[in-house]
């Protein structure tokens, strides 16, 4: 599992007919900040995720990817690669908030 920040949404009006009707999200990963492990900063990637939990842009988020992502229930019979699996509302490490949504 990874943090991700929804950084946009993707409209795709030409795709198989098994992912009609699924919400698609642009996503950025976060990490800890290996110099002082104070802060998150991005990992300077982006991927496409589905979204099964109504995530909007701005938002902190939880993604998993690989065969995980087509583990939920929403998933299962899906060809994707990375999913939205929960929303952050804040991120603990060392005794420090390193994020906490607003």
């Amino acid at each position: 599992m990874f943090l991700a920040k929804v950084i946009g949404a993707l409209v795709s009006t030409q795709k198989a007919e098994v992912m009609c009707g699924h919400k698609l999200l642009m996503v950025e990963p976060y990490r800890l900040d290996s110099k002082d492990r104070k802060q998150l900063v991005t990992t300077g990637r982006s991927f496409v995720a589905v979204d099964t939990l109504g995530a909007g842009e701005g938002e902190m988020v939880l993604i998993t990817q690989g065969s995980s992502a087509r583990l939920t229930p929403e998933t299962k019979e899906l060809p994707i690669d990375t999913v939205v699996i929960g929303l952050v509302d804040r991120v603990d490490v060392e005794g420090n908030c390193v994020f906490e949504n607003e």
